[in-house]
């Protein structure tokens, strides 16, 4: 994979090095309280209405194997919107940087990619098993919508890396 970067700041800070967004992005980000800032992890994903309009949920995101894993219901707007549409963007505050990923959502639907994921799920507290295609539990989050969930991996393009702690900076890198 290439990727190019370019410096986004006004004020003179350096460039945001890849290896440190890297290690953050291939971290699992808790959503427990007092975990990251503000006071958590909150990730939000944004698709695209029929309309254009942009759609924003919070949602639960775990990485395993290098990409970031997320789940939605079949009849929810979100996962209605990235089955017309994959491209979609995923934010999150985190303690160096805030992080902006733009690319596309890819259903998973492959058995040992599922069980894996569920695994992962798991390990972060949400007890989830795998049914048929999609993924299954006793609850999930209010806005997934009611099970089976699809499970979706986000294969990024585009990640803006904002400095919030020294040296600060703004970093655009582009993934080819």
């Amino acid at each position: 994979m290439t990727i190019t970067q370019r410096s986004l700041d006004g004020y003179g800070a350096p460039t945001i090095e890849w290896a440190r967004v890297k290690a953050v992005l291939d971290g699992q980000l808790t959503q427990a309280p007092g975990t990251g800032g503000p006071q958590r992890h909150t990730m939000w994903l944004t698709t695209i209405n029929p309309d254009g309009s942009p759609h924003v949920m919070p949602l639960g995101v775990v990485h395993r194997g290098g990409s970031w894993y997320f789940t939605s219901g079949p009849v929810t707007r979100k996962s209605r919107n990235l089955a017309r549409d994959p491209r979609c963007v995923v934010s999150v505050a985190t303690d160096p940087f805030d992080l902006v990923i733009e690319g596309s959502a890819e259903w998973v639907t492959d058995a040992g990619e599922l069980d894996s994921v569920a695994e992962v799920f798991v390990s972060a507290g949400w007890p989830a098993g795998v049914a048929g295609d999609a993924l299954t539990a006793q609850y999930s989050a209010p806005s997934a919508g009611p099970a089976p969930w699809h499970a979706y991996r986000l294969k990024p393009s585009t990640v803006f890396a904002l400095g919030t702690s020294e040296p600060f900076g703004a970093t655009k890198f582009q993934l080819d």
